[in-house]
């Protein structure tokens, strides 16, 4: 007997979920805790190779989306929407937006039977290697093929991308091109003489970005326009349901800081966290999070089933999210009063991520936009 398909989103998480969050905090904890983040933030490369490569290959993070015939765990987006809570509690400076999200949601996305196209997404799945797709970090889904780059008659590739996430972690660039044939997608080796990647000064000192410049380089075609577009739509789509997980992570350490520093700062012989102006603020931030949370859970429950409605999901769970980062972020800040305003304590490394994640993938005003496309409401 067949099961019957499910109607309601599931919400919850599984017990599989629910140790796989311990792993990913513990891990995080003894490698990268919130404390030493300023000191890692000061070096001109800020990524945790030895973290990343716990997480990638030890954990599995790097092919927990990705089928095991490809090379992955066979998870799915739900349990990847976990690690992210995890990294957005504790942002550490590894490639996981860029590689495990972008990079690999766009070849997941492709003919798994293209010899190129496997045999990155079965690198990427294991470890071996790192990518990232190379757009604007504020590309936002529905915004149509990147025409940054373009093929010359010789078969290399010309142009330059600004601010690509993660691009100077990564030993691949998946490059959208407007090549002879339309929109395509070429895998491009990151380290080549041709190929310019130069950091840029970015709001968010744990997740560097960079711009790319392609002066004649080669690369290896990965999709024609049968594929590339919609591969750049889903791993757009995919990309931001998965960044809101992570900012519903922010959101949640930001308030269980603010709760601990705030029973612990006593004022006139008293808690200030048992006064009533601040217990209605922290409690307005709860609320905000547990709609949040539940916005990002559909997003992630729907992008694993496949649901016809990603695009909606993600939309709300986006232009809610995003918000809700930013404000958690401020009040944590802000509660802390003179400590929260300093450079040792870590709360700007959240308000930064907080509102660098706003701007990433579309900000909430445009996802608000489209979501009243898909849902047919006047403009």
């Amino acid at each position: 007997m067949s099961t019957p398909p499910r109607t309601t989103p599931d919400l919850l998480y599984s017990d599989v979920e629910t140790e796989l969050r311990s792993s990913i905090r513990d891990l995080l904890a003894d490698h990268c805790p919130p404390e030493t983040l300023l000191e890692r933030t000061q070096r001109s490369h800020p990524y945790d190779g030895e973290l990343w490569r716990a997480l990638a290959s030890e954990l599995g993070v790097a092919g927990l989306g990705v089928p095991p015939e490809c090379g992955g765990q066979g998870g799915s987006t739900r349990e990847l929407a976990v690690v992210a809570e995890e990294l957005g509690r504790n942002p550490a400076p590894v490639p996981f937006l860029g590689s495990t999200a972008l990079a690999t949601r766009t070849l997941l996305a492709l003919d798994p039977s293209g010899t190129k196209a496997a045999e990155l997404l079965h690198a990427l799945a294991c470890g071996e290697r790192t990518a990232t797709l190379a757009v604007p970090l504020s590309t936002m889904p529905g915004s149509g093929f990147p025409d940054d780059v373009r093929d010359a008659p010789d078969g290399t590739l010309w142009g330059s991308v600004s601010t690509v996430v993660d691009a100077t972690a990564c030993d691949t660039l998946v490059v959208p091109v407007r090549d002879s044939d339309g929109p395509a997608l070429y895998a491009v080796d990151a380290e080549a003489a041709e190929v310019s990647v130069t950091d840029v000064v970015s709001l968010d000192l744990t997740r560097p970005v960079a711009d790319v410049s392609l002066q004649a380089a080669k690369g290896t075609r990965l999709a024609g326009p049968d594929q590339a577009t919609g591969a750049c739509e889903h791993a757009l789509t995919a990309s931001a349901a998965l960044l809101s997980a992570e900012q519903v992570g922010l959101s949640q350490w930001c308030l269980d800081e603010t709760v601990r520093y705030t029973s612990e700062r006593h004022q006139f012989g008293r808690p200030v966290g048992s006064f009533q102006a601040l217990k209605h603020r922290l409690a307005d931030v709860y609320l905000e999070i547990v709609s949040a949370r539940a916005t990002a859970r559909h997003a992630a429950d729907t992008l694993a089933v496949a649901g016809p409605d990603l695009v909606t999901s993600t939309a709300v769970a986006q232009s809610y999210c995003a918000e809700t980062a930013v404000h958690a972020a401020e009040e944590c800040l802000q509660l802390h009063g003179g400590i929260g305003m300093t450079w040792e304590h870590p709360v700007h490394l959240y308000l930064k991520r907080a509102k660098a994640d706003e701007l990433a993938l579309g900000v909430p005003a445009a996802h608000r936009a489209r979501l009243a496309g898909e849902v047919n409401l006047p403009a």
